[in-house]
Formats: C-alpha cells, structure tokens, sequence
C-alpha cells in the first residue's frame, strides 16, 4: 500500500492541472461592449483570458459588438456574439481561437496524425507535421487560417523564407506568381521553377499570393529564422478563357521591367489564327513594337530590328527556325507550352548574342499528381500530349506530337500544278522533370521537327529543327540557388532535284550549337535581388554543299569549308530598392567571340571595294587556331519611379552584341536563308537602345495603360550589294556590306484583364532607317542616304477583343492594320549594246499597298462536369473575314511588248476552320 498513495498523489495533480487548462477556455469574463468593432473586442477578451484570436480583420470588419456580461464562459458570450451571422468559432487544446466565415473547422489532429507512414521522414507527412526550419504544405492544400511557424528563434531581427508555389492538382510550378507582405510592403515572384526568396522581418506576416489562373490565397506565418514554406494554390475556374498578360495585376506598374510582355497559354488560344490553330508567333505579332513583313511569314520584326537580331529560347535552347508549312503554322505544339516571355527593352544581362529581342517560350513540366492528356483534331493537323507522374510528386513526363495532312487540300484544288504538289511537317516534343531531394532537381528537353514540301515540280524542299536541354538546379540556401543547364541546338535544309538524272542534285545546309551555361540568383536582402553567371556556346556550321545524287549525275560537286567559332560571356547584375518608390537595376555583361581554324581567310586591297579581284593574299589558319576575335561590354540600367500606386515611370538604357548574321535574299524568313558567323571580314553588330515609358492602371488594375518609346541606333549589320549572290559564295563578303542604322517610335497599348468583354488595343508608330556610307562610291546604297528597311512600317494598329456570353460561349475578334512594306520597282527599260537593261527605282523608295485582315472565332466549351471521361470544346473561326486581297509581293511581266504589274496575295479569300479540342 505504500507505493499506491504516491502514485494516486500523482494522479490527483495531474488530474488538477487537466482540468485547470481545459477550464481556461471556460474562464468567466465582463463587459459592457458598445458598437465595438470585433478586432477590438477580441484583445480584450483577450486581456482577460490566455486565449489568442486568428481571424482576417478584412472578413470581420462588418461585425460590431452591443453586449453587456457579467462573469459569463467565454464559449456563452461568443455564441451570443455570432449569433445570426455568418461567422463561426473553434477553440482548440492551446487556448487559440479561429474565427471563420460559412464554415467550421475542427483545429484539434488526431492522435495518429503526427506518426508518418513507414519509410516517410517526417517533413514530408504532412504540412503541419514539419519541425525545425520546414513548414511543409506540399501536395495538400493548406488552410488559409492556420498559423505555420517557421525557422528556430534567435536574435537576428530578419530572416529570409524561401520555397515553392505549386498547382494543387498538378504539382507544376506557377511562374510569375506572387508573394506579398502587405505590412512590410515586401514581396517576390516566383521564377520558371516557381521558386521565391524574400527577406522579412522576424515576427507574424500575413502572405496574399496571387497569380495568373490561381485563386488568390494567403498563408499566416510566424517568422522566427531562415526557413522554407512549400505552398499547393487551386486553379481559378470561375471565369473561363479570362485573357491575361501580366502575371500580377499591378506588375506593369510595381515591376522594374519595361519592354516586357508576357503571354500565358490561354491567352494565345484567345486569338484567331489561320487554320483554327493556336499560334504562339501569331500572338507574339498583335503586341505593339512587333511586326512582319507580310502574309505567311513568322519573321518577326521588333522595334526596327531584322528577324535574326531575336533570340528565340525553347527551354533555352535556340530555335533557328521558328515556322512549319512556309510560315502558316509555328514550330511550337501550344498544348505543350506554359507561356511566353518577349523582351523588347531592358533585356536582363543574362540573356545575349542578339540586338532587338529575346522571345523565351518555356514548356510545362507535366502532371506530377495523375495521367492526363489532350489534343486536338483540325483540318490540316491533329496532335496529342500525354503526361503524368513517373514517381507520384517527385518526377512527370510530358510527351507531345503534332503532324499536318494537308495534302488532300492541295488535291481538291483546280490547277494542276497545286494537284502535284505536296506539303506537310510532324514535330515531337517531351519533357522529364524529378526532383531529387529538397536541394536539387533535373529536367531534360528534347525537341524534334521536319517538314518537306514539293511545289509543282520534282523539287522537293526539308528542313529540320533539333533542341535539346538539360538542367541541373541546386538550392544552396534560402537566399542562393543556381541552375547549370546544357543546350543543343540543330538546323538544317536539304533541296533535292533528280527528276533529270544527268542534272540529279542535292544542295545542303546546316548549323550545329552546343551550349553550357550557369546562372545563379542570390537574395542577400528585402532590397537586393543579384544575378550572375556565365555561359559558353561552340557554332559549327556547314555554310553549304552542292553534290550530285545518282551515278548518273554530271554535277560537280562543290562544298564549301565548315566555320566554327567560340562565344562566350561573363555577367552580373543587381536589382535594388533606393526607396519603396524609387528602384534601379544595373548590369553588367561581357561577351568574347572568336572565330576559329581551320579557315582560308581572303585578304583584300586597303580602301578597295571587296571583289574577287582585289583580293591580294590568302591566309591558312590551322585547326581550332583564332582567326578573329572580338568582345566588348553590353550595358543594363533601367529605373523606375512610382508616381502612385497606379501609376509609374520607367526608363531604360541597354547595349548589345551579335556575332551571327541570317543571309537572306528575300523579304520574309525563308527556310533556305543561311547563317554566317563574324569573321575578319566581317565585323559583329552592335546596338543601343534608349527607353522610356510611362504606366498607369485603373479600376482596381483591371484596365492598363502604358506608353512607351524608344530610339535604337545600329552598327555593322549586315547589308547586300545588288545582285548579291549568298548561296554556295565562297567569298561572301564580297557582296556583303556593313551598314548602320537607326530605329525610333512610340507604342500606345490599352489592356483590359477581367469581366465579359476584354482584351487589348496596341498602336505603333515606328520608323526602321538604313545607311549604306561605304568608302567607295561603287558600294554605296543610295548615295550613302538613309532609306527604309524592308521591314519599316510606321503605322500599326492591332485590337483583340474577347466575349463570354455565358460559361460555355464566347467569341474572339482579331483586327489589324498596318502600312505597307517598302519595295523597290522597275521604272524604265533600255538597251546597251543591243541587250535589255532595267533601270530600277532607288532601294526601298516605293511601298506596297496598305495591309488590313478582321478574323473572327466562336468558341464551345462542353459542358462542365467535374467528373467525366473528356472535357472537350470546338473553335469554329474565320481568317480574313472580308477576303482582302493583301499584297505579299510585286512582281512584273512582260505582255504584249508592255511590262505589268501584278500583286500576289497569300490568303484572297476568308479562310474558315473548325477545331475539336479535348482532355482527359
């Protein structure tokens, strides 16, 4: 019996000390409350008790207190106190009160909760099981009312959380998110990973995130130190089709970037296309300060600048040839992709090697929760996408193809020589993603394409587009995190003839660039935001072979020798806040290209025009030997002043180098231009662009506004004697001339994000100037004045307007204008020793007439079961609605002894189609 008392002894205070705790709860309070709003009403009941309220003071700002107790349990008085509302109470084991609205929510775990399944570590049982510096929320979707501790105490007064914003359902990164502290005023955005770093103030925050597609939501955390929060957001399905640009309603105006534009996936499905497909470059063209030359072409023109002064990035490898099916379709499978970035000014240090643009399109990284797919089914393509997990919330796939069937079009078509003609191209593209452990993570893509066409002869034309890419990311710490990627990128043509076998031939092209780079992002605080890295690229190119097919062949052969060259770059910049409305950006990059052996490098007489016959010598350069090299800084600095919270000013100021120049002899992109690489001979291209912009939003940023010009000056692009000839030219700078040029102009665009009718108004006003000075008259354009680009259009206007009749309905239009192209023409004809001459007008000096095109598209959703097999809908749409006849070119022919002019258009009539879309 001696060992029973103290045991009951025990058992008794315990017992006490029990009831004691959950009494706390219970402990009788008094007051006479009047008109008391409820946030005040809780301190003091919380000054009366160890209880500690949660609730959002926006959700009970409309709650006022009347109520006199006197000793009453505080589970009495709130009863009385939300009686008849829509609010709701729980009390959990700690004495903490969760107010909510609609809803009741059980605070207190069962017991089982915090025991993880075996071989599960702990952190990743759940998000509210987490210890130590890891608030995990991963794969569930936490409640916005609870309270996530983060990091270990200690006396630093700041700390930095970092982690991941994912999609609830299917575990991909949401890019450009943001996360925002509305008390300190800081904030973040998630990058291609849907990682953020932000440096807080150590101490309770209330976090809004909100994003493209996502439901705004918030998480509550109590910052002790340096930790992680791993958030799951739901997709916004409320409105369907909602066109957005901009990632965060406000970025426009808050953002440092200018000349930026971003387009998300359903955006660009918005927009009618020719043939009902989405079409990420005929997007791309409906913003201000991008243009084309024409029908058919995907060339794009930004800011004054040639097609091949834009970077194009797929995952960050270079895409040469951005079109399939002579410019009609792009190269890339919209279901596959997850947005497009298009930077026209203040092009972050990072990105190099071209002078107008970089267009970086990125691609999802596919289902991480379950298997899913969908495609679609038009009049001249289908395509596929499959994804799912390969290991559930750990790694995906995501597979996709496409391929055209256009033939029977051209068979139903009453010239004979459209019967005999052939096109079509297939393209494949996937994508793995796993993620190794908290710290790293891989992803590979690999991108595949051809097309192949014959036009009314034995001629048959194919070109092909190879990428590939492969990341390695490792996250140092919550404030440092870098990302080594290797590209490979691939291009090449082929033009076959054998229907002659004595004249059977094959010419040939290709361009070969492997890549390795490495970028770092460091967060050293709230105000500081460093990149910097390093990249190193090999070009291999095959400028062009001419080889016979067949035994029978008389062709002679003829290969010109392979270029190489070497570039490379070092950069660094930091974005940071002077004050909460003042921010600078500043950058750093320094290129270095070098040409390389082995190469016959043609010496010419100084002060001469370059002919073959004042070439005075030929140096032999060895193997991997530097026959040129050149390099040079590339300036970044860009500022922003915020007049109010609607509205800013912007400037900017960037420096940039190419080293590769596209050849071409026509007006538009053709799959036969070539590429050359910077030599002796010929000098690299270098720009500067001076920017300044003016932004403003209303309605509570519902609408956007923005103003912004710029002056562009250009030196050492490439230009071309007349009668140039580029293909298979041994020595091509022989008719290659560098010339210097000047761009300027002012865009207006109006953006209208939300309700039922929506979309944006862009007008440009552009003017795109060449000169050709040279130091010999006989190579002078137009006696060395400045003239038009073939690109310069000083006029454009774009609208797309979408509108929802209902959750099913909705219709897209498409309007656009534009000044036509400039053009050279034959004004007269003579005779020089009894042979025919033309006498042309001065380059450029003409234009072709004015370009206009309405499209229009009705859009079906189905119907909106959660649970089905397939969600499917149909596009049925117009191109060029009024069958405007719009000149792609202007050719003469001679009839009757007079010479006539004649314009030739691509599309002459309206272009109906109808798309069947679906996903399982």
């Amino acid at each position: 019996m001696k060992h029973v008392y103290p045991v009951l002894l025990m058992l008794f205070f315990t017992l006490q000390c029990f009831i004691s705790t959950a009494q706390q709860s219970e402990k009788a309070v008094s007051g006479n409350f009047t008109q008391l709003p409820f946030e005040q009403f809780a301190r003091q009941l919380e000054s009366q008790t160890t209880l500690r309220f949660y609730f959002e003071p926006s959700v009970v700002d409309s709650l006022f207190i009347t109520l006199q107790v006197q000793n009453q349990p505080v589970r009495s008085v709130l009863e009385q106190v939300l009686q008849n509302t829509p609010f709701r109470f729980a009390i959990d084991d700690e004495n903490r009160v969760f107010i909510t609205s609609g809803v009741t929510i059980n605070p207190n775990l069962p017991g089982e909760f915090y025991q993880p399944k075996a071989g599960t570590p702990l952190a990743q049982a759940d998000e509210a099981a987490a210890t130590g510096p890891v608030a995990r929320s991963r794969y569930v979707t936490a409640s916005e009312f609870k309270v996530y501790e983060i990091g270990t105490a200690s006396n630093s007064t700041r700390a930095t959380l970092a982690g991941h914003i994912r999609a609830q359902k299917s575990g991909e990164p949401v890019i450009g998110a943001s996360i925002y502290s509305e008390a300190t005023s800081i904030g973040a955005s998630t990058d291609q990973f849907g990682y953020f770093s932000l440096t807080l103030p150590t101490g309770r925050h209330d976090l809004k995130i909100r994003g493209v597609g996502i439901k705004n939501t918030r998480r509550q955390v109590v910052l002790l130190g340096n930790g992680k929060l791993e958030v799951e957001v739901e997709e916004d399905i409320v409105t369907l089709k909602e066109v957005v640009i901009e990632a965060e309603k406000d970025k426009n105006v808050s953002g440092m970037q200018m000349g930026l534009e971003k387009l998300d996936i359903k955006t660009m499905r918005q927009v009618p296309t020719a043939f009902g497909e989405t079409d990420v470059l005929r997007v791309v063209m409906t913003l201000p300060g991008v243009k084309t030359v024409g029908e058919g072409s995907t060339g794009l023109n930004v800011r004054g600048g040639a097609t091949d002064q834009n970077l194009i990035l797929f995952n960050d490898a270079t895409i040469y040839n951005p079109s399939h099916l002579f410019g009609f379709f792009s190269a890339f499978n919209p279901d596959i992709l997850q947005g497009v970035e298009l930077y026209k000014s203040a092009i972050p240090a990072k990105y190099g090697g071209r002078l107008s643009s970089v267009l970086d399109i990125t691609t999802r990284e596919g289902n991480k929760k379950k298997f899913s797919g969908s495609g679609g089914i038009g009049p001249l393509t289908s395509r596929l996408t499959l994804e799912g997990p390969l290991a559930k919330d750990k790694s995906a796939f995501i597979i996709s193809g496409r391929a055209s069937y256009s033939d029977w079009i051209l068979k139903q078509l009453s010239d004979k020589n459209f019967k005999q003609s052939a096109a079509g191209f297939y393209d494949v593209t996937g994508h793995i993603s796993h993620e190794i452990n908290d710290k790293n993570s891989v992803y590979a893509t690999g991108y595949f394409s051809t097309d192949r066409f014959r036009l009314a002869s034995d001629t048959t034309y194919r070109y092909t587009n190879q990428a590939a890419s492969v990341k390695w990311r490792h996250t140092f710490n919550n404030q440092l995190y870098g990302v080594l990627t290797g590209t490979y990128s691939h291009y090449d043509y082929s033009i076959t003839s054998i229907k002659n076998e004595t004249t059977a031939s094959e010419l040939a092209y290709a361009i070969n660039q492997g890549g390795l780079k490495a970028d770092f992002s460091f967060f050293p605080n709230s105000r500081h935001t460093v990149d910097f890295g390093g990249s190193s690229q090999l070009y291999r190119i095959a400028p062009g072979s001419f080889i016979p097919r067949g035994e029978a062949s008389l062709i002679r052969p003829n290969v010109l020798p392979e270029e190489k060259a070497l570039e490379s770059a070092l950069y660094l910049s930091d974005r940071f806040d002077i004050t909460p409305r003042f921010s600078l950006s500043v950058g750093l990059r320094y290129s270095l290209f070098q040409a390389l052996g082995p190469r016959e490098v043609y010496v010419y007489a100084p002060g001469e025009s370059r002919t073959e016959a004042t070439i005075i010598d030929t140096v032999q350069h060895a193997s991997n030997k530097v026959l040129a090299q050149y390099h040079g800084p590339e300036y970044r600095l860009s500022a922003r002043y915020s007049l109010n919270d609607n509205s800013s000013v912007k400037a900017s100021y960037t420096r940039t180098r190419q080293y590769i120049h596209q050849l071409t002899n026509t007006a538009s992109v053709s799959p036969a231009d070539v590429w050359k690489l910077s030599d002796g001979n010929i000098r690299p291209q270098i720009g500067d662009q001076v920017s300044v912009g003016y932004y403003r939003n209303f309605k509570g940023n519902t609408i956007e506004v923005s103003v912004e010009t710029y002056y562009k000056t250009l030196r050492d692009f490439v230009d071309y004697k007349s009668g140039a000839t580029l293909v298979l030219n041994r020595h091509i700078e022989t008719d290659i001339i560098n010339a210097q040029g000047q761009a300027y102009g002012v865009e207006f665009f109006l953006k209208k994000l939300t309700g039922k009718l929506n979309g944006w108004v862009g007008y440009t006003y552009s003017r795109s100037l060449v000169q050709v000075n040279a130091a010999t008259t006989s190579d002078m354009i137009n006696g060395g004045r400045y003239y038009p680009t073939n690109f310069d259009k000083p006029h454009d206007v774009t609208m797309v307007g979408n509108y929802r009749f209902s959750r099913r309905f909705s219709t897209s239009l498409n309007a656009t204008y534009s000044t036509g192209r400039p053009i050279t023409l034959p004004l007269a004809k003579y005779y020089v020793a009894n042979s025919l001459r033309v006498y042309y007008s001065d380059r450029n000096a003409y234009r072709v007439p004015d370009y206009m095109r309405l499209d229009f598209a009705f859009n079906i959703e189905g119907g909106h079961k959660v649970k089905k097999l397939a969600h499917s809908s149909w596009t049925l749409g117009i191109y060029n609605v009024t069958g405007r006849r719009n000149p792609y070119s202007i050719y003469f022919k001679a009839v009757n002894g007079q010479i006539k002019g004649y314009q030739l258009a691509v599309f002459g009539a309206p272009i109906p189609s109808i798309t069947y879309n679906f996903k399982f």
